[in-house]
């Protein structure tokens, strides 16, 4: 029987999940199966890949219409395949992407009641992704109650900011009740820390700004390969441009639309998170993709907007850094858009950046020339495997 860990991270109408093989040395690189089932609470589809990419399944399993229950109809779907699969896999352990652990979570957690309640207070600060985290926690719970579930969250890379880059100019009780900057993509931002030694040596422990590019967007400065400070702040919708979220914006902006237009809570939640960046700018859509095939004006200034965004962040984070030394792209439009990385190295040239097109237009690990003062990098990011390695290390406890 081959032992597995089991990792999830559930969203609001989708289960993406891989499955990674537990040996004596930890957890195997890369994932034995992964896949997602999406359209949960309507259509759903359900698709899974093998080791090498290959389609190994895809189906529209008949789950239950109700949100309430989408979670648990998709987790007991997919266990039951699993189980039929491969009869010689036992999951032996859940690790679950869970996006904020406040304050006081530095470290992954076993996951108890008592914990579980205690981040459902966090929702508030992750409105788009914490409820369906949980979601998923509970409905495995009552599947699997003996089944270990770990929580792995994305804030807790950034606790090791100095306090001063987590404060706000707010009064001091404000902050002691936990109203300060957190940052968000953690996970990803480890994994790139703990690979980067491979790519630059003894220069990794230097002075280093990740980007995570996709449809949620940031950067975080390493030093160290520490966390020093991020464009993420008290949430997921501070700092840069993203797909359908605005990034940093005047509080003024938000004053006004409240006195002058109208807009409540829920109006300025569903402009703020879901109508803007990308997709509000262009008008046509929040994938890069279809707005660099568009010829459309309204597209290529969306495009410069998050790429000036990017640059405009890369100086701040160099200032908190006193320099730099490497710049790093990943996530799905780091790793994707020879464009957006184009315009953000040219743009950051200012800081000793050499860019290499040639190496960039084959997207090349290195696309920075050999004599740049800043070396750029393309490093694909693993937030899975970097779960299961947490689940890994806490069963062992």
């Amino acid at each position: 029987m081959r032992e597995v860990i089991l990792v999830l991270n559930a969203g609001s109408s989708s289960l993406k999940f891989a499955l990674f093989e537990l040996a004596a040395a930890g957890v195997a690189q890369q994932a034995l199966l992964s896949g997602q089932l999406d359209g949960l609470g309507a259509r759903a589809h359900f698709k899974c890949k093998g080791a090498n990419g290959e389609i190994v399944a895809e189906s529209e399993p008949a789950l239950a219409a109700d949100p309430a229950r989408a979670h648990r109809g998709a987790l007991a779907f997919l266990l039951d395949w699993l189980a039929t699969h491969n009869e010689n896999l036992h999951v032996c352990a859940a690790g679950h992407r869970i996006v904020h652990g406040g304050s006081r979570y530095s470290a992954p957690q076993r996951i108890t009641p008592a914990l579980a309640e205690e981040l459902d207070g966090l929702v508030p600060l992750a409105p788009l992704h914490q409820p369906h985290n949980l979601a998923a926690v509970g409905a495995l719970a009552a599947l699997r109650p003996e089944l270990p579930q770990i929580g792995c969250f994305d804030t807790a890379f950034h606790r090791s900011q100095p306090p001063l880059a987590q404060m706000f100019a707010l009064p001091r009780a404000l902050s002691e009740e936990g109203v300060r900057r957190y940052g968000f993509h953690g996970l990803s931002y480890e994994y790139i820390a703990d690979v980067l030694p491979q790519h630059l040596g003894a220069r990794a422990d230097g002075r280093v700004i990740v980007l995570h590019l996709g449809n949620g967007a940031s950067l975080c400065a390493l030093r160290g390969r520490k966390s020093i400070a991020s464009s993420m702040g008290f949430t997921a919708l501070d700092g840069l441009m993203m797909g359908t979220r605005c990034g940093n914006l005047d509080p003024g902006v938000l004053l006004y639309l409240m006195q002058y237009r109208g807009l409540g809570v829920e109006g300025l939640s569903d402009l703020l998170y879901k109508r803007s960046g990308l997709a509000g700018v262009s008008g046509i859509s929040q994938d890069m993709r279809t707005l660099e095939a568009s010829a459309e004006p309204a597209a290529r200034e969306a495009i410069e907007l998050f790429c000036y965004r990017i640059v405009r962040e890369i100086g701040s984070a160099a200032a908190a850094l006193g320099g730099l030394d490497a710049l790093v792209f990943t996530a799905g439009i780091g790793q994707n858009s020879a464009r957006v990385r184009e315009r953000v190295c040219t743009g950051s040239a200012w800081l000793g950046l050499a860019f290499d097109a040639e190496a960039n237009t084959r997207h090349a690990a290195c696309i920075s020339t050999p004599d740049s003062a800043v070396t750029a990098l393309v490093i694909p990011t693993d937030e899975e495997w970097m779960i299961a390695r947490h689940t890994a290390k806490m069963l062992a406890q």
